[in-house]
């Protein structure tokens, strides 16, 4: 039995079966639409780059409502994106660990196309770097790529990765129909 085909497969199935799927089609406006006030979502800054809300900041309790642009963005950078790039990117730097700001891109999609492209990338490459490693490799202890999670296995890492994506996928979907019930809070 090949772990790392089992890990990859599972996210493979999720893709296209369930995220890909409930994903394409995306409009700017269901992409930035906001179901209720005090939502968390992709914004521009006045230096005309894109950042998501609450990012360094404590989560609120209780966390607040996020739109699909938050969603995705934490779906494709934070979980996928940045993990890929600290694991399997060519360019990182030396000193850096998979929370490094420095391995987010400077500004988030400000459109749903643009950001269907950025997760699209974030799969495939998190998916290609996990399918290349055989079940030794994937036993292995993180070390320092890993932060404070240095000592646990890469397999445990994917497991808690593939996680979040069916989780926030999931979130996703659920924005997706109310927005097309025509749900408006108020």
């Amino acid at each position: 039995m090949h772990w790392g085909a089992l890990l990859v497969d599972q996210l493979d199935f999720y893709w296209a079966a369930s995220l890909w799927p409930r994903v394409r089609g995306l409009t700017d406006d269901e992409y930035l639409w906001e179901p209720v006030a005090g939502c968390w979502s992709v914004r521009p800054r006045a230096d005309g780059t894109w950042q998501a809300d609450g990012l360094g900041v404590p989560e609120p309790d209780p966390p607040p409502v996020t739109t699909i642009a938050w969603r995705l963005a934490h779906i494709a950078v934070d979980t996928l994106g940045t993990r890929a790039r600290a694991f399997f990117g060519d360019d990182v730097p030396a000193d850096a660990d998979m929370f490094d700001p420095r391995l987010r891109p400077a500004s988030l999609p400000a459109t749903a196309d643009d950001a269907l492209e950025v997760l699209d990338a974030a799969y495939r490459t998190w998916r290609d770097g996990l399918a290349a490693l055989d079940d030794e490799a994937l036993a292995h202890p993180m070390g320092p790529r890993g932060a404070g999670y240095a000592d646990q296995p890469l397999a445990a890492l994917a497991l808690h990765l593939h996680r979040e994506v069916m989780h926030h996928g999931g979130e996703v979907g659920v924005l997706r129909d109310l927005y097309r019930a025509g749900f408006r809070a108020g």
